[in-house]
């Protein structure tokens, strides 16, 4: 049922940032309410790479997406955070005193702030030009995310890409998988160049066949289950490679939906912010994560949560008006129950 709520900040997107907004909010005694289109938190991080290892967390060597978002959810779970799944906020209206909400599901949000956190908008797999695609991907032989590496077992498989997924997804199933190939254009790769050069070691070592210079040409089986990839370089030379799974790490194809209407600052699709308080160009509503940009901006999880802490301060007076806010560390004040 549609509900008609009223609290201190919205925060559009429960990715890892707007989590963390929702404690940085909290340690201020500041109320949330969460809006996110997915059935779930966590973002990309649990809709796209639940098992993929993230290295650049602080005091966390390697924590797996799922599990970051698991921590950041009980991190949250003292300030009982109102979670509002599975729709996405339509229309957007300043009032006096703060803002209205309108979400999919008819729900009415009334607050002082608003936070952006929507990472880069709804998103989508960038789909390589194969025939009969859709029925391998009912099948589940062509997929654009690993969701249990299990599933992949004693399987072939196929990583085409140049990029992070698909370098880190080669050295995370060449333990597991019957044989993986990496399919590229080039010998240069896009990710990060430990991993690449850990890669290219694999490959060395046998456990990893690279195909290079090769792009995908077509798909091998009865129209649902995968049988082979093949490919062909672009002098026309082709070859065909027997395979149970084709991943297509090819990126995301991203649009901003009902945002892109709210007469925000936008800057190539992203949100333009000051970069001290993370405020957009209408006063109380602040973007953060991957969303927002600025001179020096990094698209780094570390710096999102460097941005929902901004926010939250430069919120504060909106809340509390003519309160002192005197900053105080966490090992300072604690944390409620």
């Amino acid at each position: 049922m549609p509900e008609t709520l009223e609290t201190d900040v919205v925060i559009i997107g429960a990715g890892p940032v707007g989590l963390f907004a929702v404690f940085e909010c909290g340690m201020l005694r500041m109320k949330c309410i969460v809006v996110d289109a997915l059935d779930a938190i966590g973002g990309q991080c649990s809709a796209l790479y639940p098992e993929k290892p993230i290295f650049d967390i602080p005091a966390h060597p390697q924590i797996a997406a799922a599990d970051l978002v698991l921590q950041l959810e009980h991190q949250a779970a003292p300030f009982d955070p109102v979670y509002l799944l599975g729709r996405r906020v339509e229309a957007l209206r300043q009032e006096a005193g703060g803002f209205t909400l309108i979400t999919s599901a008819g729900d009415t949000l009334r607050a002082k702030a608003v936070v952006i956190a929507a990472g880069a908008g709804a998103f989508g797999p960038n789909r390589p030009p194969l025939e009969g695609l859709p029925g391998y991907e009912a099948g589940g032989g062509v997929r654009y995310l690993v969701a249990k590496r299990e599933a992949f077992r004693g399987k072939r498989v196929v990583i085409a890409g140049g990029g992070d997924s698909a370098v880190d997804w080669a050295l995370s199933l060449k333990d597991i998988a019957a044989k993986v190939v990496v399919v590229h254009r080039r010998d240069k790769f896009r990710a990060a160049p430990e991993t690449v050069a850990q890669m290219q070691a694999a490959a060395e070592r046998g456990e990893i066949e690279m195909a290079i210079p090769y792009q995908l040409h077509g798909l091998d089986g009865d129209g649902t289950t995968l049988t082979g990839v093949r490919l062909a370089t672009l002098k026309g030379e082709e070859k065909l490679v027997p395979a149970d799974h084709l991943l297509a790490f090819f990126g995301l194809s991203m649009e901003l939906g009902p945002i892109a209407d709210w007469g925000l600052g936008l800057e190539r699709s992203h949100i333009a912010v000051i970069p001290a308080t993370c405020e957009t160009n209408i006063p109380g509503i602040h973007a953060i994560g991957d969303i927002a940009t600025y001179p020096g901006k990094l698209k780094l999880i570390l710096q999102g949560f460097s941005e929902a802490a901004m926010a939250a301060h430069a919120i504060h007076p909106r809340v509390f008006p003519g309160e002192a806010l005197h900053f105080e560390y966490s090992t300072t004040k604690g944390v409620p129950g």
